[in-house]
């Protein structure tokens, strides 16, 4: 990797920002901006969150912003996470540490001469603590190289401070989970529009990190797009068979799309009720499965009989009256 020994080159230091969107995020890319060294955003693909609040927020801060695939190895950890679940189904630490791992691993092949993040001390209890970001910084193996500035004051000097490829004085101190500095200096900095604090990550919503935590359970295999469609609809079981009934006409365009090459969706002929799919994992069971997902189809369009048509394939494969 090209590095440069002093502040008189910061123009030719060069730093991987990991860019959620988030208000964080943009101040910790800003603090690095301002000192004139040259970034780049990075930000993750997944069902579990949006990356279009990472790509609006390079376009702001008028960065590159890369975007990376980390489906197998992300699957691994949410299923067997080290360091344990936050109060959803999120791996909170094991999953900072594989993001600034592959963040390095990137930044390494691609001249960049350290990382940041917008992490802050203490902002989060159980991923943000003192002992959580010196683990992460530790099993991720960036070994001095990953930059907090916003919170840099109240950390162990870096590499890139050590080496004086940032200026410590010009790095910050915040602390705790108030967002007043950081709304304080995304106004001085002109800094409007940035999304509301929230979480981002789909697994520490209840609702969603119960609906996954069922899935693992009956589908310990389960992929990223059994992940996405568990989004949608109301969620029936018939032991290990799935069915999905969509609430409404972007729910049942959802569905529909997601439905995958054995996927059966249910339709009722001539009436606009809900789009309804099914998964099989038990096939002995797949006759009164089918019977229930009709049922549910046909309960949910305020119905007591009508004819549902059998999808597969985009092709209609039966029909029956009920």
């Amino acid at each position: 990797m090209k590095k440069t020994s002093n502040l008189n080159s910061q123009p030719t230091i060069k730093a991987l920002v990991l860019l959620s969107g988030g208000l964080d995020s943009i101040l910790a890319a800003k603090v690095l901006l301002n000192m004139g060294i040259q970034i780049e955003g990075l930000t993750f693909a997944s069902p579990f969150w949006s990356s279009e609040s990472a790509i609006k927020a390079a376009k702001t801060l008028g960065i590159n912003l890369i975007v990376l695939d980390f489906e197998k190895e992300y699957l691994e950890i949410l299923k067997n996470p080290k360091y344990g679940y936050g109060k959803g189904f999120n791996p909170c630490i094991d999953c900072h540490a594989l993001m600034i791992k592959k963040a390095w691993e990137y930044g390494q092949k691609n001249n960049f001469n350290f990382i940041a993040s917008g992490e802050v001390l203490g902002e989060r209890p159980m991923s943000q603590n003192r002992n959580a970001l010196n683990i992460v910084a530790q099993i991720s193996g960036v070994d001095g190289y990953l930059l907090r500035p916003l919170s840099a004051k109240l950390l162990a000097p870096t590499i890139p401070e050590i080496k004086g490829w940032v200026a410590r004085e010009k790095l910050l101190d915040i602390k705790g989970r108030s967002r007043k500095k950081q709304i304080e200096l995304a106004a001085q900095w002109g800094i409007k529009d940035y999304p509301t604090p929230s979480g981002g990550c789909l697994l520490t919503d209840p609702g969603y990190a119960s609906r996954i935590k069922n899935l693992f359970t009956r589908w310990p295999d389960f992929n990223f797009q059994d992940a996405e469609i568990i989004k949608n609809g109301r969620i029936f079981w018939n032991d290990n068979n799935l069915i999905i009934v969509g609430r409404n006409q972007e729910e049942n365009l959802k569905i529909k799309n997601l439905a995958q090459k054995d996927d059966v969706v249910l339709k009722i002929k001539d009436y606009p009720g809900p789009t309804t799919l099914v998964r099989l994992k038990n096939s002995s069971l797949a006759k009164e499965t089918f019977k229930m997902a009709a049922q549910l189809t046909l309960k949910y369009a305020h119905l007591n009989f009508g004819e549902i048509i059998f999808i597969k394939d985009n092709q209609i494969i039966d029909s029956f009256k009920f």
